[in-house]
């Protein structure tokens, strides 16, 4: 850490000797490198900590649908999914990997609208990734303008049409495991407006057994221009998602490539179903030239039905808000002043049913245990954020100090509906003698941000401590496997210190971006298994705080964009982007109770994060023609990781290799883009989702592995290589 202090000290100085030999304002200069880089350096300058961005052509690299492969591209990003199109759990700098499905530590927005509920869980699967083309990703806490988050934020982006005019396009892909995507948009731009309607559809066999997708999306996105100074958003959107699910199989079957799914899953006919109805309206108001504010006002309704190994579970959650942001700039002499304030609150109302299978032989029909046995919740959960960021500048130096600090706080009631007096009375024995319900409201938590940034021609550097916290949900509290409360919990809190350098190099046609940091996660809320007081005896899960997590890591990015003049080519462009992850434990230990053994303290200090590669590489390069044709290659490299605490168990690493061959040009008043691409082309055996921690040696008597020391943890994704093709087809008016 010295070290690091000391390369911080003397590269600002360094930068602050500079500026006073050679005062001026830094202009707006004409960028070459490639198209993000523009608003990747706005929003870097703006949040004062690592900020990366994905635009509308690298997430057009490959199918967007499969948004694992654009978001992996990235440094210090990870994305896992379940199912070949859902069940995505984003991973920033080691974080989010915690819970065995769904994000929890990461917030994130989709145009301003919190994808993330007030319980601090974010399901992607009724997200249509098809129409996404912009992804901002804040890495490390930044709970200062989005409210808790260990991890750090993405927020997602449907962007309205600039172009003026009418518009109808057309997409279309079909391929590999009866893979078929069209979508079909209406947009009309005009002077004040710009609105578009669109229907999507997705459907595929799967590449596993009992893999099926089937997903439908109607979206309407616009905006309005009411007059000079004020314009209105809306997006609103309706989704049905469907994804069979196959389970997990053995390390055995997944090294020596064979995928008969997991029997205990598919013979329960094992699949996860949402609804979702989601509406955002925005207000964006310059009150004056120096006072701008921007509200959104929210409402987002899923019914989801979730058949699993263990258990059948319904749901219903609406959740509702707003967030309002005020932005004050002044400037007088050398100094500039900008303040940014506002809150974000949130309210989420679920109905909640489970319940659970019994454990039977393979032979026998899946059996569900009596009703009595399972639950039936009403949840009330409430977040709120309240934030304020200062940031002065001096002109002069071009040097910017930003001190900002947030309040959160979240609590949570639960109703148990089953404990109604004479409901589960059988000749006069109360089967259900309990009562789960309860309410938890943590202390508000205040979480500050510090920043020094300095700009220096084309280059920016910036050293910056933030800290995060987030507090255990009202699905975390309970254990279900034993039906009783888990009262011990308390919220985890991150702070990080991170140096970033962000440039431009040679004439502009060089970007990078260079960060290494420390993140300190105290009281770390782990997923454990046990089988204490069970009286079958069979594993299942709950939260701890286990102890301390160091997570020192180095980030960078290169890219690059090479225009030729005289040539049958028009550019080349390389990018490559690389992490190394030194993430230990510390103080870290759980409590082991197996069945039949005594109890043991089990110290996992110095050990391995678990889910986290010491390196992940990322590697591309494309080609652009004169005459439309172009060519996109991307290589993917993930470094092996232990999935136990122990360090016990190292899944290998593997490299996918893609690539994308495309003719795009405009015919008159059409534009067309057709395109064919192939994924793991070099039929590298590979994996999608792993089980970490105390959840890993999954198990179900269900299952084909007879042998119960056979354990069932691994999502595996294609082994061989699989291709799509398709159109773009654009009709301007």
């Amino acid at each position: 850490m010295k070290k690091r202090y000391i390369l911080a000290i003397s590269l600002l100085t360094i930068s602050l000797v500079r500026a006073q030999e050679k005062e001026k304002n830094i202009e707006e200069v004409a960028i070459h490198a490639r198209v993000k880089v523009s608003k990747e350096r706005e929003e870097f300058k703006r949040h004062a900590q690592s900020t990366e961005i994905i635009s509308a052509y690298e997430i057009n690299r490959n199918n967007p649908a499969f948004i694992e492969q654009s978001l992996n591209t990235m440094a210090g990003v990870q994305v896992e999914k379940r199912t070949q199109l859902g069940g995505q759990r984003i991973i920033l700098r080691g974080y989010g990997n915690d819970q065995k499905f769904n994000n929890w530590g990461i917030k994130m927005y989709l145009n301003n609208i919190p994808l993330t509920g007030a319980d601090g869980v974010t399901v992607l699967d009724d997200l249509n990734f098809g129409l996404i083309n912009h992804i901002e990703v804040i890495k490390g806490p930044a709970a200062t303008l989005y409210g808790g988050g260990s991890g750090g934020a993405v927020r997602l982006y449907i962007r309205p049409e600039t172009k003026k005019g009418t518009s109808v396009n057309e997409q279309f892909v079909t391929g590999s495991f009866g893979l078929f995507q069209s979508s079909t948009s209406l947009t009309n731009t005009g002077e004040n407006h710009s609105i578009t309607a669109d229907y999507s559809h997705i459907g595929s066999d799967g590449y596993r057994p009992h893999g099926k997708s089937i997903k439908n999306f109607y979206t309407l996105n616009g905006e309005f221009k009411v007059n000079k100074n004020q314009k209105i958003t809306i997006l609103a959107s309706h989704g049905n998602s469907l994804e069979q699910v196959s389970g997990q199989i053995s390390y055995d079957d997944y090294y020596n490539g064979i995928d008969n799914g997991n029997f205990s899953y598919i013979r329960r006919g094992a699949k996860t179903k949402f609804v979702t109805s989601r509406v955002g309206v925005g207000h964006i108001w310059d009150i004056n030239n120096n006072f701008k504010n921007s509200t959104t006002v929210f409402y987002s309704g899923t019914a989801s039905d979730r058949i699993a190994a263990g258990a059948s579970e319904t749901y219903s959650a609406p959740n509702y808000g707003f967030r309002s942001v005020f932005n004050f700039t002044k400037d007088w002499a050398s100094f500039k002043s900008q303040t940014e304030f506002g809150l974000e609150i949130q309210q989420s109302r679920s109905l909640i049913s489970n319940y659970r299978f019994k454990n039977v032989a393979i032979t026998e029909a899946p059996v569900l245990r009596p009703i009595y046995e399972g639950s039936y919740f009403k949840y009330l959960n409430n977040q709120s954020n309240y934030f304020v960021v200062e940031k002065v500048t001096y002109k002069p130096w071009d040097l910017l100090f930003l001190a900002g600090i947030s309040l959160n706080q979240i609590s949570y009631t639960r109703d148990d509906l089953f404990a109604l007096p004479g409901l589960f009375v059988v000749n006069g024995k109360d089967l259900y003698n309990k009562n789960l319900s309860f309410e938890k409201k943590f202390n508000l938590v205040a979480t500050p941000h510090f920043a020094l940034q300095k700009t220096w021609e084309d280059q920016i550097f910036n050293l910056s401590y933030s800290e995060g916290y987030n507090a255990p949900t009202s699905a975390t509290s309970f254990i279900s496997g034993l039906n009783q409360t888990n009262n011990n919990l308390i919220a985890e809190k991150a702070k990080m210190w991170d140096l970033s350098i962000q440039g431009l190099l040679a004439d502009t046609s060089i970007d990078y971006q260079f960060s290494v940091f420390s993140i300190c996660i105290k009281d770390k809320l782990s997923q454990l298994r046990g089988t204490l007081n069970n009286p079958e005896k069979t594993p299942y899960s709950y939260w701890a705080n286990t102890g301390n997590q160091e997570n020192k890591g180095l980030e960078m990015s290169v890219g690059y964009v090479y225009r030729l003049k005289d040539s049958f080519l028009s550019k080349i462009q390389p990018f490559v982007s690389y992490t190394h992850n030194n993430f230990k434990y510390s103080k870290f230990s759980t409590y082991l109770q197996e069945a039949g053994q005594p109890a043991a303290i089990m110290n996992y200090d110095d050990k391995n994060v678990v889910g986290v590669p010491k390196n992940k590489l990322s590697i591309g390069v494309d080609f652009d023609t004169k005459t439309g044709i172009y060519w996109q290659n991307t290589y993917n490299y993930m470094g092996s990781v232990y999935t136990d605490f122990a360090n016990k168990n190292e899944v290998k690493s593997f490299g996918l290799l893609n690539s994308k061959l495309g003719y795009k040009q405009r015919f008159n008043k059409v534009d067309v883009d057709v395109f064919l691409a192939g994924n793991n082309l070099t039929n590298q055996i590979n994996y999608t989702f792993l089980f970490y921690g105390n959840s890993i040696n999954d198990s179900d008597k269900d299952n084909q592995y007879l042998d119960p020391t056979v354990f069932t943890d691994v999502n595996p994704g294609p082994n061989k290589a699989y291709f799509f093709t398709g159109f773009n087809v654009k009709y301007n008016f």
